[in-house]
Parts: C-alpha cells; sequence; structure tokens
C-alpha cells in the first residue's frame, strides 16, 4: 500500500505491548531493537498471514501486530495517543489449573511471548515496569527508520505546538507524532506484597506528572480492582471463563481514588493531566462527573472517552435503548456508555474515541445478521457499518439534544489492546479504506436525513475528517498545552 497523506489522529493504541513484551525474550530486557525486522522493534511490520485471520474469525484472538509504526505510516496514521501499559497479574492468574497451559493461554491471547508471561507473573512493581516501557518509547525517539516507501520517525511531544510543527514540515523525513497516555492506574503500585500506601501511590504520581513527556490523559481503571475505584465487566468468551474480575466490579471512587483525581487535575504543580472514563463502572463514573460538577476549580474539565463505544441506553438509572433508530443493534455492557454520558461529554467539550473492536460497537445479534462475503470489498462495506452506527447514534442522540454532534466524536482504535478487530480491518495500515468505507455509509444516511439542529447537515467527506483526523487534533489544540 502507497503512503496516505491523511494525517489521521488515533486517540488510543497500545504500539509498545507486542514488541516490548517480546524484548523479554534477549538481553538486555526492555530494548527497543533500531533494526525493524526485530521482533522486538516497534517497527516490525506484521501483517496478518491467512491463518491469522482464521484464527482471528474463529476463535476471536489477534495474534499480528496492528499498531507497529510501520503499519502506522502505511496507514497515514500522524497522531497518535499511545497507552502506556503494564499488563495486570490478573490476567495470568486463572482458572486454568495446569501452569503449562495457562502460560500458553495468556501468551496465544496476547502475543507478547512467554518470557513477558512469566515476567508478570513474578512482578512486585508496576511502577518499575511503567518506566520500562517508557523508556522503550524514548530509546528510538526521533530515530530514522528507512522503509520502502520512504524515510520516517516518529518523536514524542510535549505539546500541540510541536505535533502543530511536525504537521506543516515540509522535508523528506515523515514525523509521527506521539502522545504519551496511561492505561489503568494500577501502575502507581511499587510493592504488590501489600496493599497500596497513600504516600507511595501520591509520591508516584507526583513522579509522573514531572516527567519530560507526560501523559496527556490516563484511566483510573483497567481490567481488575486497584483500590481506586471500580471497574467494568471487560473480558468475554474464552478469556471470561477463565479470568475473574469480579473484586471491585461493583465498587465506587475511594478515598484514595478521590485524592488521586485531585492530584491529576490540579495545575498548580506540574500539568494538569486529564481522566479518561474508559473501564470505570457505571457508579464510579456518576461519582467523577458529580465531581467535575461540583467542583469549580474543575469546571472547565473536558470528559475524555480514549477507546469506546455507546451501548444505546438512555441513562444509568433508564437501561432502555433509545435515542436512535440504530440504538438496537449497539452492544449494551456497561463498559460502553450511556446517551446520557454521550450528552454530558459533548457539553463539557470533551472527546470520544470510537475503538474497533467488533465486540464492543455492535451486539452478538447485530454481528450474527451481519452479511458475509468471500469478496474484500463487500466485507469492509457491511463490517464498516457497524462503526456507522455507532457514529448513526452518537449523532442523533446530540442532535436529539439540540447540540452539535461533529466536534467530539473521533478515533481510538485500540489497535494491539487485546481486542477483536473489525474483519477486514485488520491493523493501522487498512484505515485510510475504513475512512472510504465511512464516508460511503455517511452520504447515503445524509441524502434524506434532518436534523433538528440545521449544522448537523454537513458532507459525507467532511464528517470523516472530522471523526479521522480533525477532533482530535483539535481537542489536542485545546487541551495539550505547553504548560
Amino acid at each position: 500500500m502507497s503512503i496516505e497523506k491523511n494525517n489521521y489522529v488515533d486517540l488510543h493504541c497500545h504500539a509498545a505491548m507486542k514488541p516490548f513484551g517480546k524484548s523479554h525474550n534477549y538481553r538486555p530486557i526492555g530494548r527497543n531493537h533500531p533494526y525493524r525486522s526485530a521482533r522486538n522493534s516497534i517497527w516490525k511490520y506484521d501483517p496478518p498471514t491467512l491463518a491469522d485471520k482464521l484464527l482471528n474469525y474463529v476463535i476471536h484472538l489477534t495474534k499480528f501486530s496492528q499498531s507497529n509504526f510501520t503499519a502506522m505510516a502505511k496507514g497515514g496514521v500522524r497522531v497518535v495517543c499511545v497507552s502506556l501499559y503494564p499488563i495486570e497479574k490478573g490476567f495470568f492468574v486463572n482458572a486454568i489449573k495446569n501452569e503449562f497451559f495457562r502460560d500458553l493461554l495468556a501468551n496465544f491471547a496476547t502475543g507478547v511471548g512467554k518470557a513477558r508471561v512469566d515476567t508478570v507473573q513474578g512482578m512486585k512493581n508496576y511502577f518499575k515496569d511503567l518506566q520500562m516501557e517508557l523508556d522503550f518509547y524514548r530509546q528510538l525517539d526521533k530515530k530514522v527508520i528507512q522503509l520502502p516507501e520512504g524515510r520516517f520517525q516518529y518523536q514524542l511531544v510535549h505539546h500541540f505546538g510541536e505535533i502543530e510543527t511536525l504537521l506543516v514540515q515540509d522535508r523528506q523525513i515523515t514525523t509521527i507524532a506521539v502522545v504519551l497516555s496511561i492505561e489503568g492506574l494500577h501502575v502507581l503500585q511499587s510493592n504488590l506484597d501489600r496493599p497500596p500506601k497513600e504516600s507511595e501511590i501520591l509520591a508516584n504520581l507526583r513522579q509522573i506528572k514531572h516527567w519530560d513527556t507526560p501523559p496527556f490523559f490516563v484511566t483510573l481503571a483497567h481490567h481488575f480492582w486497584n483500590h481506586l475505584c471500580g471497574h467494568s465487566k471487560s473480558f468475554t468468551d474464552l478469556v471470561a471463563n477463565n479470568v475473574d474480575q469480579a473484586e471491585g466490579l461493583e465498587s465506587d471512587i475511594t478515598d484514595l481514588g478521590r485524592k488521586v483525581i485531585h492530584q491529576l487535575l490540579d495545575n498548580t504543580q506540574g500539568r494538569r493531566i486529564l481522566i479518561d472514563v474508559k473501564h470505570m463502572n457505571p457508579k464510579s463514573r456518576n461519582t467523577y462527573y458529580t465531581l467535575l460538577k461540583n467542583e469549580p476549580a474543575f469546571a472547565a474539565v473536558p470528559i475524555i472517552v480514549s477507546h469506546g463505544a455507546a451501548n444505546g441506553m438512555r441513562s444509568i438509572s433508564q437501561r432502555v435503548t433509545g435515542g436512535s433508530s440504530v440504538a438496537n443493534k449497539l452492544n449494551t455492557g456497561d463498559i460502553n456508555f450511556f446517551n446520557e454520558e454521550l450528552i454530558m461529554l459533548a457539553k463539557s467539550k470533551g472527546i470520544f474515541g470510537l475503538q474497533l473492536d467488533e465486540r464492543r460497537v455492535a451486539s452478538k445479534q447485530t454481528i450474527k445478521n451481519t452479511k458475509h462475503s468471500l469478496i474484500r470489498a463487500k466485507i469492509m462495506h457491511y463490517r464498516s457499518e457497524l462503526v456507522w452506527n455507532q457514529i448513526q447514534h452518537i449523532l442523533e442522540v446530540l442532535d436529539g439534544e439540540g447540540l452539535f454532534a461533529w466536534d467530539c466524536i473521533a478515533l481510538g482504535t485500540d489497535f494491539d489492546g487485546i481486542i477483536d478487530p473489525l474483519n477486514a480491518f485488520w491493523t493501522a495500515e487498512e484505515l485510510p479504506y475504513l475512512g472510504d468505507f465511512l464516508e460511503r455509509h455517511a452520504y447515503n444516511y445524509m441524502q434524506n436525513a434532518t436534523f433538528k439542529v440545521a449544522a448537523n447537515k454537513i458532507d459525507a467527506d467532511e464528517i470523516v475528517s472530522r471523526v479521522m483526523s480533525l477532533n482530535g487534533l483539535n481537542f489536542l489544540r485545546q487541551h495539550f498545552s505547553a504548560t
């Protein structure tokens, strides 16, 4: 595929998950190899084989690399929020009793390698692992890589001004701007042999806020209980049957969690780090929204969903589908977002990154009803409609509330985050195709659509530009400041 000059923005991916994992097979551990053919290089190009695609189709496991920087370069991604994520031990401590098969399943599910699985199983210090992954990115920062399509590099950026400079540069090297984020504040724990200590947690957070390139945003929760807030059930099928997420599922934000939130959003000592509400359970999300509403200092804080989906239900207290003509096609899980949350997010001038996980964006029945084909273009048309349903739902919910809908929807693929991608849109390399097919759906929809808010009637190509590029850039321009 030729290089696309689309300037796509991806608000959430795990580019280092697999190569950093594979680096544990070598010495020294944690080396980001400068040769792009090495398995522990973040530039390692590993597109899915036919066998990989069949495996994903049959049992929903993704062994191939989705968000390596070569795939992103080929797909026209120019700005990416990479998520630092020390894998939680709970993922590898499961109901399978035989240690060999437990390790085999874990390696198979994540593609990180058995040595990495062993490291996580014996881990005592998440914070140290976080720092190692950060160093993994730093090693090849501004390192020029020669691809068949040209010369490329990535650069860890400090603020939007640097992104803007990189996007307008007319030179022989194409640079992907990398914004840091963190998924799950279990990362603040540096001694897993005992319960978290408040002083230790807050000290580690202060250290993060004073990194040379601190994260733009973080999620409080991830897959397991971290003593800060309740999380949502996130596993399905094979993993759900063997991994226990029960502890903390019904919990609210704790006292320690409130202190962490205040320190994150405080902008008097270090730059404010925004909070991504993905993975928090509805109870914790509600408490967080109330905190933003009641704290004058946080009045201008936007709500962020870096990689999410709408669930088609009206509210946390009114769990009936509605708000759009496609609401009943969506996945109603609590990890997805209610209409009332979409409205709050839009009013806060927040951002909603659409993830490309089949299991999240559509109900099982919708996926079952989706047409099949052996022709690639038809597969792309049918599968891209699952994402379009999400866009249409958000549009109709916000328009029904009298709001402009086209400034808060963006892309947050969650590639290499243990997801089941849309068939035919396997990796970042296929993003231009996704844009093309979304434009078709947008065009067909807009032909007969009427709106309460006249400004919501825009051209199909503008819809795609906003979702896949402009909205993400504008959000970064507003909130990713130098101070």
